[in-house]
């Protein structure tokens, strides 16, 4: 074999997967009408929450029917909400400089110091060159990427870090093509709930929670619940991708990759430092009850840190890898779904909602929010939005069945981070459906992936509310 030449630094830019043009747009304000009608409702929402319900409603019927752009319409949302007088500017402008938004700033900026140091390079470079067969290396890989979800908080950015190692996996075993163009997409989805910083819908939950009962959960606890489902539902997936895309004979087949992955070599002054800085951060996010430090001021100064020598980014430059409009869209969602909070529409709505399962078991009423939040991808493809839909409503809802409000929540969110039914359900499969040169899967593909891998997510993250988290410190009752 020859060797393969590739780099992560800098990684592809993802493309953005387009929006359905649907031209069912009229159906925008038939949902915002109906949803203002509730405030002649007796015991209704009243004119303010059905303002906000009318408001939402609008907000989501753009996101699913038309090609605007989504922070376009979330930020449509709230400022008519400002304007209204709904929701206060103060409260508005104070929400696009929270604690989430600077947090999420400074992880881009250590992720691309990270990945300007060289460090992600030799990591993703000593992975497949230690398989030996085509299980070790999907095990190996799902490894791989849900470590870097510790680090790199965007599942577009470590979709693009990990298509140059595909294409070099993709010339040495041209049979594994249609498994591995599966699998990587696919684990880097779910093993963002691995952490806090996995995905913006993380840090929208977590504040909303926070807005709601006063306490939200944390960096530590969020790695303490989510890292163990990461590790058990991506290394699940990993079976199933080589059950369902490989035969018995490719699984048997062995193989040494060393001669495409060669050593790097020692460690450098930079990789060095790089590794320091990152492992202080997290050491410090996970340390937070002893320090008392929040972790968005840890995060702003190891953002700092990285960006002077012997590091190799400087602010300009890691600056202009941070998805400025994720983080407006982020923000926007999450005044968004605190004026649901705070005007009682969320718990109007979660009252409603409560007729069918009214007497039922928490469990039952648990297993629905899993089962609903699965299924949300396939009507809202933002992560984001999808938990400013959900949350405000699984808030309540919990509060009113004897659940404890972050279990659901947890939960909810967690069960909302499957998204492979369809190629612009998420951007990391949008990525991988498009790598110019190497033909992966078909829409097709993702549906056999879907048929039974949602079933299988829905019961580990059942298994995990119901059996696990109790014991981690994530009671189902209050």
């Amino acid at each position: 074999m020859t060797a393969y030449t590739y780099t992560t630094s800098p990684p592809r830019k993802p493309t953005n997967p387009e929006k359905p043009r649907h031209t069912k747009a009229w159906l925008i304000p038939a949902a915002a009408i109906p949803a203002l009608s509730t405030a002649l409702v007796p015991g209704g929402p009243g004119w303010q929450g059905a303002l906000v319900l009318a408001v939402f409603a609008a907000a989501v019927g753009a996101w699913v029917l038309t090609s605007v752009d989504d922070t376009w319409i979330a930020l449509a949302a709230v400022a008519v909400l400002a304007v209204a007088g709904v929701l206060a500017p103060a409260d508005l402008f104070a929400t696009l400089g929270a604690d989430l938004v600077w947090l999420l700033i400074a992880a881009f900026v250590l992720a691309a110091g990270l990945t300007a140091s060289g460090l992600v390079d030799r990591f993703v470079a000593m992975v497949p060159a230690r398989a030996r067969s085509v299980r070790g290396l999907a095990h190996l890989s799902t490894v791989a990427v849900v470590v870097s979800s510790l680090v790199v908080p965007s599942t577009s950015g470590r979709a693009a870090l990990a298509v140059p190692v595909f294409t070099a996996l993709a010339s040495a075993l041209p049979r594994m093509v249609k498994a591995l163009s599966v699998l990587f997409p696919t684990v880097v989805l779910l093993s963002a709930v691995s952490t806090l910083i996995g995905a913006g819908a993380h840090l929208v939950a977590d504040q909303l929670l926070r807005e709601a009962t006063g306490d939200g959960i944390g960096f530590l606890r969020w790695l303490l619940l989510g890292l163990p489902l990461a590790v058990v539902s991506c290394h699940l997936a990993a079976e199933v991708v080589l059950r369902l895309f490989t035969t018995r004979e490719d699984r048997r087949e062995r193989f040494d990759l060393r001669s495409r992955f060669p050593p790097r070599g020692p460690w450098t002054r930079t990789e060095r430092f790089a590794a320091v800085t990152i492992g202080a951060v997290l050491v410090l996010w996970c340390t937070e009850p002893w320090h008392g430090l929040p972790p968005a001021l840890v995060g702003l100064v190891g953002a700092l840190a990285m960006c002077v020598p012997p590091h190799r980014v400087t602010t300009g430059t890691a600056l202009k890898t941070v998805p400025w409009s994720l983080l407006l869209f982020t923000a926007a969602t999450a005044a968004l779904g605190g004026a649901l909070v705070g005007s009682g529409a969320a718990a109007w709505v979660a009252d409603v909602a409560l007729s069918p399962v009214r007497g039922a078991p928490a469990w039952v009423v648990l297993a629905a929010v899993i089962v609903v939040s699965t299924a949300a991808h396939l009507a809202v493809q933002s992560r984001s939005a999808r938990s400013s839909v959900l949350v405000p409503v699984v808030i309540p809802l919990a509060a009113a069945t004897g659940l404890a409000p972050a279990a659901a929540v947890f939960a909810s969110t967690a069960a909302a981070g499957f998204c492979h039914t369809l190629t612009s359900s998420a951007k990391p499969v949008a990525l991988f459906s498009d790598i110019d040169g190497v033909p992966t899967y078909s829409s097709r593909d993702l549906l056999r992936l879907s048929k039974v891998l949602a079933p299988l997510h829905v019961v580990v993250v059942a298994v995990f509310a119901l059996l696990v988290w109790p014991h981690l410190g994530l009671s189902l009752i209050p």
